[in-house]
């Protein structure tokens, strides 16, 4: 069992906040805003250094990484492309002076607006972008470059851009051999590597088409693939390429890397929705939080918050309701808002967007709130320093 300290990172439209819960996970202090309140769309870790990321960024400011090494106590920045204040500052000194600001070289220009997401594997650091674009980095944060292979996809400009325009929101990782990472973008669908980027294949073929006829919505599966809105997706654990992933409209499960996907949202109440979460240990144990539709308000059907469980890999569902507002509960949990710990019970933590974190410390059989009023909160990650 780890005895070190747990550190919820959490990002928003105001900023980052880290929850702090020690060995025990519990008496939770929030430390923030940080990043200088920027919108942070993703905050990761690394557990071994202690190093923190956050993503995010805008029209106004521009993309940027921000990054820690000492838990949060100070952030050095490494913009990527400009904003509007970037316009305004540059052309009046009342302006720049107002806003502290000097100029600085950005390595993107505008090409694109936002950090979407981050991954960190085997040394290297990834970010997706809006518009969907894949960067890396090699020293920690501190400088990027465009892998071209994924943009130059013969696919590329048939790619669509759901409601919050084409992003790159999940990034994946093999453990084992740093050349294999999965991707999803909206809406375009699943793509994977083996050579660490320099090639992409598309991956969104369906193994169980027959039971995914008959639905007219234009995010659903047809022609044979499964609908190309994917909304978050996971690795499971082991020596296998078991991955789930909830999209737009079901929750899917691929045993061969995502070369093939089986529809698992029955015993769901609803197709919709954004977050995913496997067991650290157990590949057949997923948890995801159903959401009414994406017409209806997208909140927990029937206003009452759950949690639904598998133990069996997607063929069976329960839901977890303990401690969750069961009246009158109309929040969203974005596609990045939902992760966890590794330890013993796992650990599950959500965050909405009415600004509450929700966590669990026995595998979502219950749950407590252990922040509440923050900003909408745009992501969810877990730092576990052994």
């Amino acid at each position: 069992m780890s005895t070190g300290e747990l550190t919820v990172l959490v990002g928003t439209t105001k900023g980052a906040f880290l929850l702090s819960g020690g060995p025990e996970r519990s008496g939770w202090t929030v430390k923030g805003p940080l990043c200088n309140g920027w919108p942070i769309n993703h905050v990761i870790g690394d557990a071994q250094t202690g190093t923190i990321w956050a993503g995010g960024g805008g029209d106004w400011h521009g993309a940027g990484v921000w990054r820690s090494a000492d838990g949060g106590e100070s952030w050095d920045l490494c913009k990527l492309t400009k904003g509007t204040m970037d316009e305004w500052a540059a052309s009046d000194p009342d302006t720049a002076a107002f806003l502290n600001w000097t100029p600085q070289p950005v390595p993107f220009d505008d090409d694109f607006s936002q950090i979407w997401s981050l991954g960190f594997a085997h040394g290297k650091l990834y970010a997706g972008t809006k518009p969907a674009r894949f960067l890396a980095s090699s020293d920690g944060g501190r400088s990027f470059e465009h892998l071209d292979g994924l943009a130059n996809h013969p696919t590329a400009d048939s790619w669509n851009g759901g409601a919050a325009g084409l992003v790159l929101h999940t990034i994946v990782s093999d453990p084992q051999n740093p050349e294999k990472l999965w991707i999803g973008i909206s809406a375009a669908g699943v793509f994977a590597t083996e050579d660490g980027g320099v090639t992409w294949e598309r991956r969104n073929r369906l193994s169980n088409a027959a039971s995914c006829e008959g639905h007219s919505h234009p995010a659903a599966p047809r022609d044979g693939e499964t609908g190309h809105c994917v909304h978050n997706m996971m690795r499971a654990p082991g020596d296998n390429d078991i991955l789930y992933q909830q999209n737009h409209h079901g929750v899917w499960r691929s045993a061969d890397g995502g070369r093939s996907w089986d529809n698992i949202t029955d015993g769901l109440p609803s197709t919709f929705g954004f977050s995913i979460r496997v067991h650290p240990r157990d590949p057949q144990t997923v948890w995801t939080l159903p959401l009414n539709s994406d017409t209806d308000g997208r909140f927990p059907p029937d206003a009452a918050a759950a949690v639904w469980k598998s133990t069996d890999g997607g063929s069976t569902w329960e839901a977890k309701r303990e401690g969750l507002p069961q009246e009158a509960c109309f929040f969203t949990v974005l596609r990045q808002a939902m992760s966890g710990d590794q330890r013993e019970p796992a650990g599950l933590y959500f965050g909405t967007n009415s600004g509450s974190v929700f966590a669990s410390l026995d595998e979502g059989e219950s749950w407590q709130e252990i922040a509440r009023h923050l900003p909408t909160v745009l992501s969810v990650e877990v730092m576990d320093r052994k």
